[in-house]
């Protein structure tokens, strides 16, 4: 038994989640410093935004057919050719907005693969190394975790020290360095036997057949793609504006992502060590109540540094509540035989929502400006987290279903 293969996909994972930090601080920086657009700002997030989709929904298949090995790191590898390109077209030719929109979709097309086949290796490398899947699947949260709290101070200190562009060359190594610790450290036989191929379309239509017959599935995504798209626009769009606007100081927002992601560490020990006392309905409502809604009208009232932070890693302990509590009751709800289907499926309608967010926070930074954006973003905030109180279906997330099996808990399922 050895636990390398394992170690090296934690690492991997770090890595890889923080060069995505670096880069979704970078981009948007680089395009609202250089057109002053916001509406442009939204445009470039959201083109990445729909290639993770395009990569939930069909990219699965293609992981299969190739093996997880080989797909994480050739997805790697691609989007590392993609980050380089922006950086050295800037420099050289010029890039025009089209061109960096087109550049940042592929960047999202070629990140997708690279997720989903760490988290298919995540399994047998686990079985390698004698450890139960839960745990290793806790591992690679933690190692995600830290990758933004480390990536986030990281892009803003490198932002307001050399700039946003060359700040893509850091994400482009630890991306390399991501490829390189799965290449040589996890071996092929980590990765499950591959399925017969055909058949994708049906098995595409028995995932979406899954979906559309329970209602509590369908209420979660519908929660999740609202909360996820205003949480894609704050980040992608409004935080950018909010550093330049209010804080005029890059670091400052890596120190708000840094923030945000330290209680989302805590919100996730609180819960396992005390949530199980309470209803996962009622656990839902405190939990999006404290990071929704008073986020927004914190950062509308502009107050000094130190409280902005401390506000901040309150609205993440919700944040971290929300995957423990939401996250298992798809795994009892969902039979193992179609579970990756299914839960693919979730991940892309959730992802599908989130270009409209980061569209509409660019139209209204630029129309009703900052204060007004983020008003109307905390009061869409407010009005998610009532669900669980309002709709009735809600109070399945407490009615008894078959268990599932010990299986990680899909990544993409929030962006906290």
């Amino acid at each position: 038994m050895s636990r390398m293969p394992l170690g090296a996909l934690v690492v991997a994972s770090g890595f890889s989640s923080a060069g995505v930090m670096m880069t979704l601080l970078a981009i948007p920086w680089f395009v609202l410093q250089s057109t002053g657009s916001g509406t442009k700002t939204g445009m470039v997030t959201a083109a990445e935004v729909l290639g993770l989709m395009v990569a939930a929904m069909l990219g699965g298949p293609v992981v299969d057919r190739v093996g997880p090995r080989r797909a994480s790191v050739g997805a790697d590898l691609l989007t590392t050719v993609t980050v380089l390109l922006i950086p050295l077209a800037t420099a050289t030719t010029g890039l025009s907005l089209p061109g960096l929109i087109a550049l940042s979709f592929v960047m999202g097309v070629s990140r997708g693969p690279a997720d989903t086949a760490k988290q298919v290796l995540l399994p047998g490398v686990a079985e390698l190394g004698d450890v139960r899947v839960s745990r290793a699947a806790s591992a690679v949260e933690a190692a995600m975790r830290t990758g933004r709290m480390a990536g986030g101070p990281a892009a803003g200190a490198l932002i307001a020290l050399i700039g946003p562009m060359p700040v893509l060359f850091v994400d482009a190594g630890a991306l390399l360095v991501s490829a390189a610790l799965i290449f040589a450290l996890t071996p092929v036989a980590a990765g499950p036997p591959r399925p017969p191929s055909g058949g994708y379309l049906k098995q595409l239509r028995e995932g979406l057949g899954y979906v559309k017959r329970d209602a509590v599935l369908r209420a979660i995504v519908g929660m999740l793609m609202l909360t996820n798209s205003l949480d894609f626009g704050l980040l992608g769009v409004l935080y950018p504006a909010y550093g330049d606007q209010v804080l005029h100081s890059t670091a400052l927002i890596g120190a708000m992502i840094t923030a945000v992601a330290a209680g989302a560490l805590l919100g996730s020990a609180l819960y396992g060590w005390v949530g199980h006392r309470f209803s996962r309905r009622t656990a839902i409502l405190v939990a999006v109540g404290i990071e929704g809604a008073p986020r927004f009208a914190l950062l509308a009232l502009e107050p000094a540094p130190p409280v902005l932070l401390a506000g901040l890693v309150v609205a993440g302990i919700g944040a971290g509540a929300l995957n423990p509590i939401l996250l298992p009751v798809v795994y009892e709800r969902v039979p193992e035989a179609v579970r990756g289907r299914v839960l693919s499926l979730l991940v892309g309608g959730v992802l599908a929502a989130m270009p409209l967010g980061s569209m509409a926070a660019g139209l209204l930074l630029d129309g009703i400006g900052l204060v007004g954006a983020l008003a109307v973003f905390g009061g869409l905030y407010l009005i998610a987290g009532g669900f669980p109180a309002i709709f009735r279906v809600w109070r399945g997330l407490d009615d008894p279903a078959p268990i599932g099996g010990d299986r990680p808990v899909s990544q993409g399922a929030r962006t906290d």
